[in-house]
């Protein structure tokens, strides 16, 4: 496995990523990675399988067309190692871009999976999380994120599709993937929010 630190790939990052919530949405990703790494049993990969969190929509603030494509390069540039690469393009296996592309690199290890599985659920989690008077995923409940989900309205942009043929993939019902999801997101809240407060 290939090794690009934590620090520079938070600075690799925020070099394509300047967008509060697309820098957000990375943390985000990047915990739940770590906390599934631990929790799967690849706690020493933690930090790795929350490196490719980190990095897997590198392209998507400037290339949004081209989503997946353009990575690649960008972290090639950086001299990011290939198995990286693959788990972040894998992430978007199957869908077809505003280039009209469909993306083709299939999910092969359990943490490109994994990544593929609870990429948009983070997002509409984070989405339940705002409405709430709390504003906080750590006092939600899963019946409140599954009525959230039911509703084909509430967060419309992260696809239930996909969520499913995440969970699908991982040989998981979907009620397990909610769940450990919700918990991983209310477990690393602090954290990120800690981090979110030194952003420029």
């Amino acid at each position: 496995m290939s090794h690009i630190s934590r620090e520079e790939a938070f600075e690799l990052l925020k070099k394509y990523n300047k967008d509060h919530f697309h820098i957000q949405h990375a943390l985000t990703v990047e915990a739940v990675m770590k906390w599934y790494a631990n929790e799967l049993g690849y706690g020493d990969e933690a930090e790795y399988w929350g490196i490719v969190g980190l990095l897997h929509d590198i392209d998507f603030e400037l290339y949004p067309e081209e989503h997946c494509l353009k990575a690649p390069e960008l972290l090639r540039e950086a001299g990011v190692g290939e198995d990286i690469i693959h788990g972040v393009v894998a992430h978007g296996y199957g869908i077809t871009i505003g280039c009209g592309v469909t993306l083709d690199v299939a999910s092969e290890h359990e943490m490109e999976k994994v990544l593929f599985a609870a990429d948009e659920l983070t997002g509409l989690i984070w989405a339940a999380a705002l409405m709430r008077p709390s504003k906080s995923t750590k006092d939600m409940e899963l019946k409140s994120l599954k009525k959230k989900y039911k509703s084909k309205g509430f967060a419309a942009g992260c696809s239930r599709e996909v969520i499913e043929r995440g969970a699908e993939q991982l040989g998981w019902e979907l009620e397990k993937l909610l769940t450990l999801t919700l918990k991983a997101m209310a477990e690393s809240e602090d954290e990120i929010v800690a981090e979110m407060e030194h952003v420029e």
